[in-house]
């Protein structure tokens, strides 16, 4: 099974989790900064997992930009997952987080979400990531059968 998981990282806390989401499944797996992948790069992948941090209830401008790039049904028959890193607050709470937004974003391009979107808390604005949270990663990717 082919893998891909994009990310976009500010403080160094959603490159953490998409680390420990790439070791945590088995294929071939590519685990990238989103500034280092084409959307071109996504033909032949079987399963497409892309995270960024909430940034203003939404994702970066970096990973919009790789979303965006995508052609309309250019995920057609791949498999899609989302997740962010978020501060628990209120704000998020009432507003929204990027993942949701990702999520929603893969599918209307056309792909096949298979497991919901989920967030994975950080203390701070900066981090660290809370405790837990990397095994908790590892654990929601683990769920979808390939």
């Amino acid at each position: 099974m082919k893998i891909l998981v994009v990310y976009d990282s500010i403080a160094g806390n959603t490159e953490k989790v998409a680390q420990a989401i790439g070791n945590a499944l088995s294929g071939d797996i590519r685990v990238v900064r989103t500034g280092e992948v084409n959307p071109e790069a996504l033909g032949g992948i079987d399963l497409l997992i892309v995270g960024s941090p909430t940034h203003g209830s939404r994702p970066t401008p970096e990973i919009k930009t790789f979303l965006g790039k995508i052609p309309e049904k250019g995920l057609q028959n791949i498999k899609v997952a989302a997740f962010d890193t978020r501060i628990n607050s209120t704000f998020t709470r009432l507003f929204g987080h990027a993942a949701s937004k990702i999520a929603d974003n893969l599918k209307k391009k056309g792909g096949n979400l298979v497991i919901a979107a989920e967030g994975f808390i950080v203390e701070g604005s900066k981090g660290p990531l809370k405790a837990g949270e990397l095994e908790r990663a590892a654990l929601w990717i683990k769920q979808i059968s390939l």
